[in-house]
């Protein structure tokens, strides 16, 4: 069987060049997730200032989730100083050393290169080890020691001053040392141990602890895990995990990705697949009649036709890897281009993610062949003959049947439960009827395309003549032929509609929020990692001004449900004052008052309070940036969640649980009547001597914000590019297909007295046709999810469409349509008619 396969692949290699094509491309994405999925598990960055511990212990970093992806905190969990000396204390520890951070900027030049600029304590420095190479080591707590490649690029040397600041407190220190080995990654700078401890604000607690080992000791971090519980020990290239923050966040974000968009992409690959490999099956009618008619049984043809698909999926998924390799460090590129992974991250390639590729291909390439073969294998070869000659009139009763059925399923997912289903449920499900619709349509393509051309072809071919009648008419008796060449475009206009269109109403709705929700004239931000909080006390005292309303910004995880059913969100926060908000921040309170929001309380959207199940008074389970549980008690729901974040909790509380213990910004109101810009003036003038510190007005500050949140949707873009990037790909395969299929028919046309520019208008013809009802069904599939998504979103009905993408996406559908149908067209009118017409198919 598998020699009759392989010579039925050899002589007809037209035929199984689109499924293999399919295949390459879909083995090229599925490695790509995978390599992705599989760096997140064991690639990272390299340690620098631990390399000399054998161990690394810090506090969880994440919530731990039974068979699942742990959800990572935002921000950086510390443990209490209590625990050095209990790790110390551990049989095989040579030495635990305490470790903190304190983000520092150097006012003397631009010196961080656009890197972060960490302070730690000098006593950290032997788990570099990090020496000194010029100077000494700091003793009092105006001395520091700088990073070489930091003290290079500043022009600083060992004796001279340097100004740091410290959230917006700027100190003279004196350099009294430079440290090598420099950081490569994050620069330095080591203060005494006692004057990093009183930086951080939280002298009680640390960063993580450095453990040395004695000499020929084994399994310690078994042993610290057993001594000190409730701490997480790092060893080898995990160090880094416990060094850089961003590095467990990447990984938890790149392991959600693979799973969810890998997940999407292997459905839609073996969509594709199986529906280009029905194409092939159904073009091969009058052959595997033939094969029936001489004695074959439909096990027999069903076993040819397996071993078939199987040989060129093999094939196609093997090749596909290559590409694949390539693609996963495309993406990696593009990811840090972005600022979505860290420009070091690295990935790792083993043989698993080659191989998953390999069998979810041939699983697809199998079971899509098996489908297009069952009902071809099962026909009487007197039908099969028939068929193969003229369509059948009527489809199928079980596909008829599912197909009416699911339109209006689809129609209700749009449509209750934005109205019926509170929270994010809401959205999720207006978008999932787009999925129904698209099977629709697949089910429904003949019947669509024979309305479509009814519809359509009046004012499409007006004027066309014998071509557009002739466009007319093949359309119409070869409907099903039609509906398997355009039902990936179909696919392609409506999953391109849905993805951008989602996104922009989402996106849209979230500015004009942040936009009508800032009240606030004036807004004091930072060029450091932050405000600190006294700023916001000082400016009360300025002149004309009515309200100030202290920001800072972290991410909180909400858990709900219970047993099995328990989940976990994680929400934008901010933390602020309820005192006065309603003059610097309107959050479009719906139940409740923001002036409660004191002590143990919270304001959540009406997103989240859905999705949580939250009601005015009740309580929430909530885990602050740095994993601290709280349940506060709501005291107000409002509707601007996607502008400005959907957990509002007070400021104090937040601020005590961020990494940096800094304001995002500081939010100032004048006194009504006021000269607004006798204000302005006094609020620079209240700052002069911040020199990190900045006062923007409020428009100015909201278009930061808005750049901001443009960039933030580059990895979403990407994605939806990979995605709407195969598609083209497999509308491309398909009508190339089924247009190079028809070169009998060409042959025919001009032999009964047709031109070849008769012929080629006839195709064009055919293309309008193809093209125009792909987008405007496409289009009206895409319709209820967007409306269902944008009424969930924004409680209105009317989604964010810019015309410039709708545009794009229509002239890319008719450019991919077009160029297929055209230039396959002009392929298969090559040969002269004569050969043609008795060419084998």
């Amino acid at each position: 069987m598998l020699w009759l396969a392989w010579s039925t692949v050899r002589d007809r290699k037209g035929g199984f060049v689109a499924a293999f094509v399919a295949v390459v491309f879909g083995s090229a994405v599925i490695t790509a997730c995978g390599i992705l999925l599989e760096s997140s598990e064991r690639s990272g960055a390299p340690t620098e200032r631990y390399r000399a511990a054998d161990l690394v212990v810090g506090a969880p970093q994440a919530l731990p989730v039974a068979d699942d992806v742990d959800p990572r905190f935002a921000e950086r969990a510390t443990l209490p100083a209590a625990k050095v000396a209990e790790i110390a204390r551990v049989p095989g520890v040579r030495a635990a050393i305490a470790d903190v951070s304190v983000p520092v900027s150097l006012l003397t030049a631009d010196a961080s290169d656009g890197r972060p600029v960490l302070g730690h304590g000098w006593g950290s420095a032997a788990l570099g080890p990090v020496t000194i190479s010029a100077g000494r080591a700091p003793a009092a707590p105006r001395d520091v020691v700088l990073d070489a490649a930091l003290a290079d690029r500043a022009g600083i040397t060992a004796g001279a001053d340097v100004r740091l600041a410290v959230g917006s407190n700027t100190t003279t220190y004196r350099v009294t040392g430079i440290a090598v080995p420099p950081g490569s990654r994050q620069p330095a700078v080591y203060f005494t141990d006692e004057r990093a401890m009183e930086l951080t604000g939280r002298p009680d607690r640390v960063a993580v602890i450095g453990v040395l080992a004695a000499p020929g000791v084994d399994d310690l971090a078994r042993a610290v895990k057993d001594a000190v519980p409730g701490v997480v020990v790092y060893a080898g290239r995990d160090r880094g995990e416990a060094e850089f923050l961003d590095v467990g966040a990447t990984r938890s974000f790149i392991t959600e990705l693979s799973f969810a968009f890998g997940g999407s992409m292997v459905v839609v690959i073996m969509v594709v697949v199986g529906s280009t490999l029905a194409l092939s099956v159904r073009q091969r009618l009058r052959e595997l009649a033939l094969l029936r008619a001489i004695g074959a049984t439909p096990k027999q043809v069903l076993r040819m036709i397996a071993a078939e698909t199987v040989l060129v999926g093999a094939l196609g998924a093997v090749l596909g890897v290559v590409p694949g390799i390539g693609l996963a460090f495309l993406l990696r590129g593009v990811f840090a281009l972005a600022g979505a992974v860290p420009d070091d991250f690295e990935l790792s390639i083993g043989p698993l993610p080659l191989l998953a590729a390999t069998v979810l291909c041939l699983i697809g390439a199998r079971l899509g062949g098996w489908i297009a073969a069952r009902r071809a294998a099962r026909l009487r070869p007197v039908d099969a003959l028939g068929e193969a000659a003229a369509e059948p009139a009527r489809l199928g009763r079980i596909r008829l049947a599912a197909g009416l059925l699911l339109v209006p399923a689809g129609l209700a997912m749009a449509i209750v439960p934005p109205l019926r289903v509170p929270g994010e449920g809401a959205a999720e499900g207006a978008a999932f009827s787009a999925f129904l619709l698209v099977f629709a349509v697949g089910l429904l393509g003949p019947r669509l395309l024979t309305g479509a051309v009814r519809v359509l072809s009046p004012w499409l071919h007006r004027g066309s003549g014998v071509s557009g009648f002739l466009a007319t008419a093949n359309a119409r008796a070869n409907s099903r032929r039609l509906a398997a060449a355009t039902t990936p475009l179909i696919i392609g206009v409506t999953l391109a509609a849905g993805q951008l269109f989602s996104g922009t109403t989402a996106g849209a709705a979230a500015l004009e929020q942040a936009g009508d929700g800032l009240r606030a004239g004036y807004v004091v931000t930072a060029t450091s990692a932050g405000v600190s909080p006294e700023v916001a006390d000082s400016l009360r005292d300025v002149p004309g001004v009515a309200a100030v309303t202290p920001l800072v910004r972290t991410r909180t995880l909400a858990l709900f449900g219970s047993g099995d059913d328990r989940q976990i969100r994680s929400y934008a926060t901010q933390g602020v004052t309820g005192d006065r908000l309603a003059a610097t921040l309107d959050l479009g309170v719906l139940e409740g008052d923001v002036a409660d929001l004191r002590g143990d309380t919270v304001a959540l959207s009406r997103i989240a309070a859905g999705t949580l199940g939250a009601t005015l008074g009740g309580t929430v389970d909530l885990r602050l940036g740095d994993g601290t549980p709280v349940t506060p008690t709501v005291v107000a729901i409002y509707e601007r969640g996607l502008g400005l974040g959907d957990v509002t909790l007070p400021h104090d509380l937040v601020l005590a649980h961020t990494t940096d213990r800094l304001d995002f910004a500081v939010l100032v109101a004048a006194a009504p009547g006021t000269d607004a810009r006798a204000v302005g003036d006094a609020l620079r003038s209240a700052v002069r001597d911040l020199p990190t510190v900045r006062v923007s007005d409020r428009d100015s500050f909201v278009a930061a914000q808005q750049d901001a949140t443009a960039g933030e949707s580059v990895v979403g873009l990407v994605l939806n590019a990979v995605l709407l990037g195969y598609l083209a790909i497999a509308v491309v395969n398909t009508l190339v297909m089924a247009t190079a299929a028809r070169f009998r028919e060409f042959a025919l046309l001009r032999l009964v007295g047709a031109s070849p520019g008769q012929v080629r208008a006839m195709m064009r013809g055919e293309t309008r046709i193809v093209v125009v009802a792909a987008v405007v069904i496409g289009s009206l599939a895409a319709l209820p999810s967007l409306v269902g998504t944008s009424f969930a979103l924004t409680r209105t009905p009317i989604p964010s469409v810019p015309p410039p993408t709708y545009a794009g996406i229509v002239a890319v559908a008719a450019l991919l349509g077009w160029a297929a149908i055209m230039t396959a067209t002009r392929i298969a009118m090559r040969p002269a008619p004569v050969e043609a017409i008795g060419a084998r198919s």
